[in-house]
């Protein structure tokens, strides 16, 4: 893999800042006087994704000789980004001012917290190092490149594709605007319908059928799904899944397949690392192959001939502007969770978990005039019942904790006190029940035994252990409530949850488990054999969050384009989260990061055959 990173220009003693669309900007050097440290090395840390981020920091008295991470939890190939670049940054600049890196905001501002925590405890002024000097800016160099396809977005559908691509022979070039490929597939709970595969009937399940992966679709999309690109999906996925298993991107296996209400048959796998395990080997696949990887490069405009033809893009990193010339250019940017001019003020209201990089610049491209490519359902987004709210506007997921909550104890209740749905029903039932309450939430309630197992469970989707200590302490007078107390009526009070209902609520669910019965919701057995024992008791906050979008643009079977005629868009072609009408207004489990793989599969398979 030939790839290429923007490279920081800074001198020592200067301020790293955003990069404009006139230029890269080059730091001059300009000390500025600061307080003289103690010389030595100092350790700290802070709180990242995952957990805490501990630095050594080397400094002299007026200088920051080494900064280096000792210890951390965070993502491959997202947190890791920072960990890899963001020290040697502060060096070069002489500052703790420097922009975090793009994705991995978390880790960033950990590194920076605890580098800080350093200088003071070094006797510095954290403070002064926020800004260490003054730039010009310089303009880029221009580079022409030429390549049969290229890919804009090295997501799950991005990086399947350029596998593919590769395989197939074709030259390629993959443009990823984040300082890493990855995008929504390694930070997604890492599970994928895999109907069809050999996987799945070695799993025991040998029924299931394209048919089948439809009607239960078109039920969870409300019947907004486009037929012919959910058949597409089906036929289709199960080839995809075993290629990718035999390409390195593999599968759990050994867990076996999910069971899920969603669907009428076992169709879902789990990757092997979860979506950062799948990212990862993604990555390592395309490091075998020719493609060329720019990476901080965003791509700016389609280039189209005098026939509306799309023959190649224009794209800019910190330091270069590239027209790059290609016989097919791919879309596979992802969704719009992040850029709220192009949601629907129901979405808007919806706490947001998604990739940073997730600003829809495919559609934006793509519907620019001229090129006037269309769009469906972009009112709607995948929202999940199963959210707090750690920031304002900002989720994260407890789904990972919820799973294992099921098979204890744990129930839904509303602020009233009641239980009013099946815990085991689809997510999209959870939700639309979840919507009709008070405040649009709902509360998992559980005891201690299940609290102790549960919290264990969310390390995956960034919620650390401190983390929840940190919320357990707030106890309800800050988001996100983690509301407790020895006994229900003191949780219910911390948690504005109606006690005496509460009381009752648990009285009845208990009588159930003993008579191996839900006769309020029809919970199965399975996973109703424990009572909800002995305090302390825990009610956490249960919100909607989003992060896929379900809308994006009009393609045809071969993934081509389409503009607002109807028309195909010669050399244009589209994959993943940017392709609007799959799903219909909501995608059950495993659903997106499938149809991901294996649009990326088909639409590379779709060009090489164009082109050749």
């Amino acid at each position: 893999m030939k790839q290429r990173r923007s490279k920081l220009t800074a001198l020592l003693g200067a301020a790293t800042l955003t990069v404009s669309a006139m230029g890269s900007m080059t730091v001059m050097a300009e000390a500025l006087e600061k307080t003289a440290m103690t010389p030595g090395t100092y350790c700290a840390s802070a709180a990242g994704l995952k957990g805490d981020v501990t630095v050594e920091v080397t400094v002299d008295e007026d200088e920051i000789l080494s900064v280096e991470v000792t210890d951390h939890q965070e993502t491959d190939g997202i947190g890791t980004v920072a960990v890899d670049e963001l020290p040697g940054k502060i060096v070069e600049a002489q500052s703790v001012g420097v922009d975090s890196v793009s994705g991995a905001t978390f880790t960033s501002s950990a590194i920076l917290e605890a580098v800080q925590a350093c200088i003071t405890e070094a006797g510095g002024v954290a403070d002064e190092w926020m800004e260490a000097g003054t730039v010009e800016p310089t303009e880029k160099t221009e580079e022409t490149l030429e390549a049969d396809l290229v890919i804009i977005g090295g997501g799950g559908a991005g990086m399947t594709a350029c596998i593919r691509a590769e395989e197939l022979g074709l030259s390629t070039i993959l443009l990823e605007k984040m300082s890493f490929m990855g995008g929504a597939i390694s930070i997604s709970g890492g599970n994928q319908v895999v109907m069809g595969s050999e996987l799945q009937k070695n799993a025991g399940v040998t029924d299931d059928s394209v048919e089948s992966m439809v009607e239960d679709f078109m039920a969870n999309g409300a019947d907004l799904n486009v037929p012919e690109l959910l058949t597409l999906y089906a036929e289709n996925v199960g080839a995809t899944s075993d290629w990718l298993q035999e390409n390195g991107i593999t599968f759990d296996t050994e867990s076996g397949l999910h069971q899920l209400a969603e669907y009428a048959h076992d169709r879902e796998l789990a990757y092997t690392g979860s979506g950062a395990g799948a990212a990862e080997a993604m990555r390592n696949a395309i490091a075998e192959t020719d493609a060329q990887v720019l990476l901080s490069t965003r791509a700016e405009e389609l280039i189209v001939d005098e026939n509306g033809a799309v023959t190649g893009v224009k794209a800019s990193s910190d330091d270069t502007a590239y027209t790059i010339h290609a016989k097919a250019v791919l879309m596979a940017t992802g969704g719009y969770g992040n850029n709220k001019d192009l949601l629907s003020e129901e979405m808007q209201t919806a706490l947001y978990y998604g990739p940073v990089s997730s600003t829809g610049d495919g559609i934006v491209m793509a519907t620019a005039e001229g090129i006037d490519a269309d769009t469906r359902l972009m009112e709607y987004g995948k929202r999940y019942p199963n959210g707090v709210e750690v920031s304002e506007g900002i989720a994260k997921s407890t789904i990972g904790g919820n799973i294992v909550g099921w098979t204890m104890s744990a129930i839904l209740v509303n602020k009233e006190g009641n239980r009013v749905v099946n815990e085991k029903a689809s997510n999209r039932t959870i939700l639309e029940t979840e919507l009709e309450q008070t405040d649009g939430e709902l509360f998992l309630l559980m005891d201690e035994e299940t609290f102790s197992v549960w919290k264990t469970k969310l390390g995956g989707a960034g919620i650390s252990e401190e983390d929840i200590d940190g919320y357990l302490e707030a106890n309800g007078t800050a988001a996100p409530v983690f509301a407790h107390g020895e006994t229900l009526e003191e949780a219910a009070a911390a948690a504005g949850v109606d006690a005496a209902n509460l009381t009752a609520t648990v009285e009845r669910y208990n009588g159930f488990v003993q008579s191996g019965t839900d006769e309020d919701f029809g919970r199965s057995a399975e996973y109703m054999t424990m009572e909800i024992g002995d305090g302390p008791y825990y009610l956490v906050e249960q919100k909607p969050r989003f992060a896929t979008t379900m809308g994006g643009l009009v393609v045809d079977t071969a993934l081509e384009v389409m503009n607002t005629s109807g028309e195909a868009i010669s050399g244009l072609y589209a994959a993943g989260e940017v392709v609007g009408g799959v799903m219909g207004d909501d995608s059950p489990s495993g659903a997106n990061n499938g149809w991901a793989v294996t649009s990326g599969k088909l639409a590379a398979e779709n060009i090489a055959a164009a082109i050749q």
